[in-house]
């Protein structure tokens, strides 16, 4: 029996305006996919997937973290997901393994499911809660157009012992597929390519069945 593969996107800090966003949500909305927009627009959207949060939540560390969004926060939103310790926070924002760590157990802890991005296995806390999902994202696919081969990808897909485990890295409806079909994964996280619906759509249609 073939599983839905579980197909995440990211739009990161797109789009410019909430008219824009409202346009692109509702045409990728009825694709099953879970849409992670910037934080502005999830209240408006009703999205149900988040970039980010933070590792304290309210009352204990309620009111103290000027700009910082807690995951109790998201909940109350409708949020389901939130994606965590992107290669991009670690590299510009400096996240360290640590207060991904931290992050991971303020959304647990919350009710939220959180999708782990990681490039290496050292990236991996010691006592992964099985409730976490992870996403394999080789540093040199993202943002770049050139996508890692799904021989390797599969390579370390492999290697990763854990039961839901993504691919993300210059995503695209050409190799989408190879991904969930060939390399294993049990989904993907789109990052460019989900600001395009037509594009998009076409991912989530490929991947339906293997």
């Amino acid at each position: 029996m073939n599983i839905k593969p579980l197909i995440v996107a990211n739009w990161k800090m797109n789009p410019a305006t909430l008219g824009e966003a409202k346009i692109l949500f509702g045409r990728v909305k009825d694709t099953g996919a879970i849409i992670c927009p910037p934080h502005v627009y999830l209240a408006v959207l009703g999205a149900n997937g988040a970039q980010d949060c933070f590792w304290e939540n309210p009352p204990t560390g309620g009111g103290a973290y000027t700009g910082e969004i807690s995951p109790v926060m998201l909940k109350n939103l409708g949020v389901e997901y939130v994606i965590i310790g992107h290669s991009e926070r670690r590299k510009c924002l400096k996240e360290t393994n640590e207060m991904i760590e931290k992050k991971l157990k303020a959304a647990l802890g919350a009710g939220l499911k959180p999708i782990l991005c990681i490039d290496k296995i050292s990236q991996l806390p010691a006592d992964l809660d099985k409730g976490v999902i992870i996403v394999y994202e080789p540093l040199f696919a993202i943002g770049t157009g050139k996508a890692c081969s799904p021989e390797k990808a599969k390579k370390m897909r492999d290697f990763i012992k854990h039961t839901a485990v993504l691919y993300g890295g210059s995503v695209n409806s050409q190799n989408a597929k190879d991904y969930i079909c060939q390399a294993g994964f049990q989904g993907l996280l789109v990052g460019g390519a989900s600001l395009n619906p037509k594009e998009f759509i076409d991912i989530v249609k490929n991947t339906c069945y293997c």
